[in-house]
Order: C-alpha cells, then sequence, then structure tokens
C-alpha cells in the first residue's frame, strides 16, 4: 500500500469511499493537474491557430489530428498494454505530453503542427480523450469494492471538470499578459503550451510515487480480453457512435462557434466555460446515487437525453444569453454518464481483462471524434449557424435510444 498524500485522515475518509486504497489520492491529482493544463489549452488552441491566420476548417483538421492520434495510441494501449505495466506506459505518455507543450510551442508551420498533434496527447474537448484516461481508470478499478466504483470514478470525473472548469479561466492570461505589456499575444499563448507541457514533469512525479510503493492494480495480472470481448465490441460501437457525435461539439469547436457566431472573446468564453464545467462537475455527485436507485444504464440514458435537446436548442437561439442558457443546461446533464459508463464497463469485464477493456472502450471517445471536429470545421466555413450543434445532439439521442434498447438487460454485478 502507498503512503498517503493527503495529511488530513478525515478529510481523506469524508472524500474518497470506504475502504479506497490510498493510491487513488495519487491518481485524483494528478488527474487534476492535467485537467487544469486541459481547460484551457482548449480554448487557446482555436485561438492561437487563427491567431496564426488558420482558418475554421484548418482548426478542425487540427482537432481531428489531436482525437486521431490519441484514438491510435489509445488503441495500442488496448492490444498491448498487458505486456507491460501500467507505470511504464504512464512514464511514457507524461513524457509524450511534454514534447507535445514544447512542440506547441515552437512551431508555428501547419503541417508540423499537423504531426504534432496526431503524435501528441492535446485535448480539444471538454473531457479526457488521452491515453492516460483508461490507463489511470484500471488503476481506479482496483481501488474500492464494486457497490464504490461508481461513486469512485465520479469523484474522478468531479476532478476533472472542476479543476478543469478553473482551467478554463486560465484562457485570460495570454490577454493579461499583453494588456500588462509583459508579453504579446502570440508568445503569451506560446508560454501557455510550454507551461501545458512542463505540467507533465508534475504528473510523472505523482506516479513514480505511486510505482515506488507498488500499486495493486499494477501487481496484478492483466490479460488480453477474452470472454468479455464480445461485450466490449459492442460497447466500444456504441461509444464510436457517441464520441462521433460529440466530435462535432469538442470543446475547442464549440468556442470557435461562439467566436464566430456572436464576436466573443476569449476571456468571455472562458468565463462561459468555467460555469459549464462547474455544473458539469456538480452533476457528478447525484450521479452515484442516481444510479444505485435507477441503475448504470438507465442513468447514462435518461440524464443524456434532455442534454442532447438542450444541446440543439442553443444552436437555435438568436441571441448570446440564449444560447449560453441552454448551454449550460446542457452542462448540467451531459456528462453524469461519464462515472456511469467507466464503472458500467469495469463492472461487466473481469478483473484482469480490465485494462485492455479500459482501453478499447476508451478507443472511440478519441478515434471516432476525430472524424467529425473537420466536419465542424467546415460547416463554419460556410455559415455561423450553429450546425455542428445540432448534428450532435441528432446523433446522440441515435446513440441513447440504442444503448437503453441493447444493454437494458445486461446487469453489472451490484445491480442483480
Amino acid at each position: 500500500m502507498l503512503r498517503a498524500v493527503m495529511p488530513l485522515s478525515a478529510l481523506r475518509s469524508w472524500w474518497l469511499p470506504p475502504g479506497t486504497s490510498s493510491d487513488v489520492a495519487l491518481v485524483l491529482t494528478a488527474r487534476g493537474i492535467r485537467a487544469f493544463t486541459d481547460g484551457y489549452v482548449a480554448l487557446l488552441l482555436p485561438y492561437y491557430l487563427t491567431l496564426l491566420g488558420y482558418s475554421a476548417l484548418q482548426v478542425g483538421l487540427i482537432a481531428t489530428a489531436t482525437l486521431l492520434g490519441s484514438g491510435l495510441l489509445t488503441l495500442l494501449t488496448g492490444l498491448f498494454a498487458y505486456r507491460f505495466r501500467i507505470r511504464a506506459l504512464l512514464t511514457c505518455a507524461c513524457l509524450l505530453m511534454l514534447g507535445t507543450g514544447l512542440g506547441f510551442a515552437a512551431v508555428t508551420d501547419f503541417w508540423p503542427l499537423l504531426l504534432i498533434a496526431v503524435a501528441g496527447t492535446l485535448n480539444p474537448s471538454s473531457g479526457d480523450v488521452s491515453v492516460f484516461s483508461p490507463l489511470e481508470q484500471s488503476l481506479l478499478s482496483h481501488a474500492a469494492a464494486s457497490e464504490w466504483r461508481t461513486a469512485l470514478f465520479a469523484r474522478y470525473s468531479l476532478v476533472g471538470h472542476l479543476v478543469g472548469a478553473l482551467g478554463a479561466l486560465g484562457a485570460a492570461i495570454p490577454g493579461l499578459l499583453a494588456q500588462w505589456n509583459v508579453l504579446d499575444l502570440k508568445a503569451a499563448t506560446q508560454a501557455m503550451f510550454v507551461v501545458y507541457g512542463l505540467s507533465a514533469l508534475a504528473v510523472l512525479a505523482l506516479y513514480r510515487q505511486l510505482a515506488a510503493a507498488g500499486s495493486r492494480a499494477d501487481k496484478s495480472r492483466a490479460i488480453p480480453l477474452g470472454p468479455s470481448k464480445g461485450i466490449v465490441l459492442r460497447l466500444a460501437a456504441l461509444f464510436s457512435l457517441d464520441s462521433f457525435a460529440g466530435g462535432f461539439a469538442v470543446q475547442s469547436l464549440l468556442a470557435l462557434w461562439l467566436f464566430l457566431r456572436f464576436d466573443l472573446s476569449v476571456e468571455a468564453a472562458g468565463t462561459i466555460f468555467f460555469w459549464t464545467g462547474l455544473l458539469a462537475a456538480a452533476s457528478f455527485l447525484a450521479a452515484p446515487p442516481l444510479a444505485r436507485r435507477i441503475g448504470l444504464v438507465n442513468t447514462m440514458v435518461f440524464t443524456h437525453l434532455p442534454a442532447n435537446l438542450f444541446c440543439i436548442l442553443a444552436a437555435l437561439m438568436p441571441t448570446l444569453p440564449l444560447a449560453v442558457l441552454f448551454l449550460l443546461l446542457r452542462a448540467a446533464l451531459s456528462s453524469m454518464d461519464v462515472p456511469a459508463r467507466s464503472s458500467y464497463v469495469m463492472a461487466v469485464v473481469s478483473p484482469a481483462e480490465r485494462p485492455a477493456a479500459a482501453s478499447l472502450a476508451a478507443v472511440p471517445r478519441s478515434l471516432a471524434a476525430a472524424v467529425s471536429p473537420a466536419f465542424a470545421g467546415y460547416l463554419l466555413t460556410l455559415t455561423s449557424f450553429g450546425w455542428p450543434l445540432v448534428v450532435c445532439g441528432a446523433l446522440k439521442i441515435v446513440y441513447d435510444l440504442t444503448l437503453l434498447g441493447m444493454f437494458r438487460k445486461v446487469k453489472p454485478p451490484e445491480e442483480q
């Protein structure tokens, strides 16, 4: 067992579910650091690319490249993770994150940026679509009893969205530095990418503490998918549809739509996404008791459906306040399925298959979503109307109804 990183045992017992391994505190702290930098990078990415003179289509292509690269890395992790220790894979991911941040700060030509986006770890969405996520989820799946698994994943998602919301406010820093004549806008934005890269060293230091004491998940023998392959592949196919739909409204493209449609400043966008992130974070606290009451699949579906209607309505609004209102309503519900989905995947496979299952189920979140940002960028070159949001909401409704039809009778052990 690892030494606890929280000095106050009372605080730890309040925050973490009963019987949780102290490994979790390290994972949650690492998640928070990554979420903060992801929060401002998702907004600064389209702003920086437009500052360099790139079109909406080129911004969409860069976003597509980041998601495509993350999807391929996650797929490789799912196929071959059982051959390596999780600590080694996390170390490689941190080094890749370091190179990504420094690369985006140093390179301004389109094609080299596209290559860095494919090979790197940039996250243009409000969620975590990087290779870190399935590895951390695999660690968490071993850290609590099954009845507390959903609550633990809810806290993982809560940390990500809450700290990510604070990170969105950090998108205003380049403007402030330029206003104070410290750096010009381009240099200040590049400095934020440097900070993104260097933060990987702090994350790596946390992972090294995890590895030094030998986590239970790292010691357990992982295997490739076997008996659970069928259900994981069916879930992955459905998650592909959800992720393809979500790619039309990843945070970077949503910010770009607000810039084009309402001439919004990056500082104002940061404030809006702070509040959407805050609402999403708060919703995670409601997910575990709701899942215990109505089940994991029902929680995924019946919170997602109204959120997708709000997404469509936001696109139809003629004024910024009305559009923001529906984006806030969407944020309050759209992410409640995240901890339920993670818990469900971990529940329906054997413990030894969890690293492979987490990776393969997470692949669609980036690989399938990699195609749609380019289409969204192209639509925004034709009109500033929110067609990407309409397409996103409509396809996600199809996903919700299909998921309910296919898996409402497939119960995890704690619901049987």
